[in-house]
């Protein structure tokens, strides 16, 4: 969704509408209901996502969108997994 590279689902972060409407979870296990969207274990995807407005668009929601429910889910990974994410440009983060 940030990035718009495809990727199979299973190196995906499925990201779903909290039960408030207006902010975003990760859903790790792809099991939560409702409208979800995707996005890569990037913190440069969701920066873009970000940009764009993507959320609300994905998600069919009013309003701006809170996402540092998924910011955290995604700092959190990085650091229990010990990887590093690389942006566009070819940095580390």
């Amino acid at each position: 969704m940030g990035c718009r590279d495809k990727a199979p689902r299973a190196s995906l972060l499925r990201v779903v509408s909290a039960a408030d409407g207006v902010s975003v979870v990760a859903d790790a296990r792809s099991r939560l209901p409702g409208r979800g969207a995707w996005l890569h274990h990037r913190s440069a995807c969701l920066d873009l996502a970000e940009r764009r407005r993507a959320f609300a668009r994905a998600l069919r929601l009013a309003g701006p969108v809170d996402s540092s429910p998924v910011r955290r889910h995604l700092d959190a990974h990085v650091h229990t997994s010990g990887e590093t994410t690389t942006d566009e440009s070819g940095s580390s983060s």
